[in-house]
């Protein structure tokens, strides 16, 4: 399960083309939520009820990996990264983002690469 977050950050950090999996996305996105709690439990502790400085530098460095593997999720569902300003909208915004990205990714290539599933599908020789 970590090897997504880390590969994200050893691999992808500000990597805006080809195309993520689900599991990829989801994995990550579980890690951060995780990371974040954690952070959030220490800067109360710290005496910083709102935001202190551990939450600050986590999403400092955490926010281009993440809109960088969100846009890398769109293109696997052959949707324009731009569609990440889908977000933007006021309530129902967040919904179509989630709905985007736990949909299921094109089968083959598409515009922005090969199947990222291709490579696990592929029987290895022994």
């Amino acid at each position: 399960m970590n090897k997504y977050f880390f590969s994200i950050y050893k691999n992808h950090y500000c990597d805006f083309k080809g195309r993520a999996r689900r599991k990829e996305y989801w994995m990550f996105t579980l890690w951060i939520i995780i990371v974040a709690i954690i952070a959030a439990i220490i800067d109360v502790a710290l005496g910083f009820p709102e935001g202190g400085p551990f939450v600050l530098i986590l999403s400092l460095v955490s926010i281009l990996p993440s809109l960088g593997l969100t846009v890398r999720r769109l293109h696997d569902i052959n949707y324009s990264g731009w569609w990440y300003f889908i977000n933007f909208i006021p309530l129902i915004g967040g919904l179509i983002l989630l709905f985007l990205t736990i949909k299921k990714g094109d089968k083959g290539p598409n515009q922005y690469g090969p199947d990222p599933k291709a490579d696990e599908t592929v029987p290895q020789a022994e």
